[in-house]
């Protein structure tokens, strides 16, 4: 039996982590058995249904590494639109489900107000179909369906306590729970690797595919994703978009191997390991039941570990959409002209072990590209105490006299300035730092003043101290 997995996200705007992670557990799932991933687009929804949706869905997956041209698809759920009414006939045809006009209020009443589930009432009225009568499946009055599980083992659900649920609606379309059963069927899909919020659909999807005389595929139900509170994430109160992670300079290394670890762990005392790894040890059978924590600080944490791992060249690569602007990022505050590739390549290897996200690499340089750097007022008033204009003028008069314009050389002229004002190395370039980047906080100082130049940093301690 070759295995067949799918992904199957509904268009809805933006990209879920948790289906980010959904998609990678069954891209490993197939790779690890040599089967196939099917991308499928549940597009049914007309309100959800956009050409750039579906593309956000694409270019996600390609960002994440599932990229087009590796999977089976993508097939579009509103294609099988025939096949999901000839399933709804042929079990309404065999007597495995009747037609029902009840609505909500209708149910409610009987109940007593007490809305438990759909009664059965309309079990044997003979309905046929018609305005404002759906079609539901007649679920066993007895026995049990046991889900095979690779995560949560063999979950049994009493068939008496499931209601007799609908399948097709009055206009004839079928509801998600027959569609998704007979797309899978039609794409023989033999493994369905999902989120725990789908467990208490999964007996009577089965059920389904049983009375439509397939074998159910081995189900696979892994922990839902939570936050700080334990709530489950959700894109109303969370910050859940594949997207707006990765447009803040998360890299896909590490938001991979960070996804993988929300109910997983590699073997040892590891965490962060390479995607071979991950690819070579994660089981589905230890997978965890425990909701999953989504930390956002420890992700950062994570990329922080990834970006200080890259590369030189690779670094400045990847900081390139950050430092000229591209349709999903914003340009950076310097005009185009202003930005100098060589510049950037110095300063790179200071910034790469500050930064958490890539994004964070334009307030660390550009004081580099703009005519003034773009001045803290907190970090002003910190820095420029009562002493600062006799240091900013011996600043100025030691570095303008110093021959070689290097970082050691120029924090030894600092440090003899500082000497001669009593003060220790960290009194005394607080209002030069601020003076010639802006902040209190940024690059080291000496070797970010070698990168601007003489020039450059002689001038922005003359502005300083004339604002005094």
């Amino acid at each position: 039996m070759t295995v067949r997995v799918r992904f199957a996200p509904s268009p809805t705007g933006m990209f879920h982590v948790g289906g980010a992670r959904s998609a990678l557990q069954n891209w490993i799932y197939a790779r690890q058995h040599d089967g196939v991933f099917v991308l499928r687009i549940e597009d049914t929804d007309a309100a959800r249904n956009r050409p750039e949706w579906i593309e956000g869905i694409l270019s996600a997956l390609d960002w994440i590494g599932i990229e087009r041209g590796t999977y089976e698809g993508p097939y579009h759920q509103s294609a099988y639109a025939a096949e999901h009414t000839a399933a709804a006939t042929r079990l309404y045809g065999e007597g495995r489900a009747y037609y029902c006009d009840c609505t909500r209020d209708d149910v409610v009443a009987r109940s007593g107000n007490k809305h438990t589930g759909y009664d059965g009432f309309c079990r044997d009225r003979a309905l046929g179909p018609g305005e404002g009568r759906a079609l539901r499946f007649r679920t066993p009055d007895d026995g049990a369906t046991v889900v095979v599980d690779l995560v949560r083992g063999e979950p049994t659900f009493e068939n008496r306590l499931l209601e007799d649920f609908v399948i097709a609606r009055s206009d004839g379309s079928a509801v998600f729970l027959l569609a998704n059963v007979v797309d899978d069927m039609t794409m023989g899909i033999t493994h369905v690797i999902r989120a725990e919020e789908h467990l208490p659909n999964t007996p009577k999807q089965q059920l389904l595919w049983e009375a439509l005389g397939v074998k159910p595929p081995i189900w696979a139900h892994v922990p839902v994703i939570v936050n700080e509170k334990r709530q489950k994430l959700s894109k109303r109160r969370d910050k859940v978009a594949l997207e707006a992670y990765r447009d803040e300079g998360f890299l896909p290394a590490a938001m991979r191997n960070y996804l993988m670890l929300l109910g997983w762990a590699p073997t040892g005392d590891r965490e962060i390991v390479p995607w071979s790894v991950v690819e070579a040890e994660y089981r589905l059978e230890d997978v965890n039941h425990s909701p999953a924590f989504f930390d956002v600080k420890k992700l950062r944490a994570f990329n922080g570990e990834y970006i200080r791992a890259l590369p030189a060249e690779e670094f400045a690569a990847a900081c390139t959409p950050w430092l000229t602007g591209t349709a999903t990022i914003p340009a950076p505050p310097w005009p185009a002209t202003a930005f100098d590739p060589a510049v950037f390549a110095a300063a790179a290897p200071l910034a790469q072990t500050r930064i958490t996200v890539l994004g964070e690499i334009v307030d660390y340089v550009d004081f580099l590209f703009l005519d003034e750097p773009v001045r803290d007022e907190a970090s002003w008033a910190k820095a420029m105490k009562e002493n600062a204009a006799a240091l900013l003028d011996a600043a100025h008069a030691a570095f303008a006299a110093e021959p070689v314009w290097t970082a050691e050389p120029l924090k030894a002229a600092l440090e003899r300035v500082g000497e001669q004002h009593g003060l220790k190395l960290g009194k005394t370039q607080a209002p030069v730092r601020v003076a010639v980047t802006g902040r209190t906080v940024g690059l080291p100082l000496f070797e970010s003043l070698e990168v601007l130049g003489r020039e450059r940093t002689l001038a922005r301690l003359t502005a300083a101290r004339a604002r005094l």
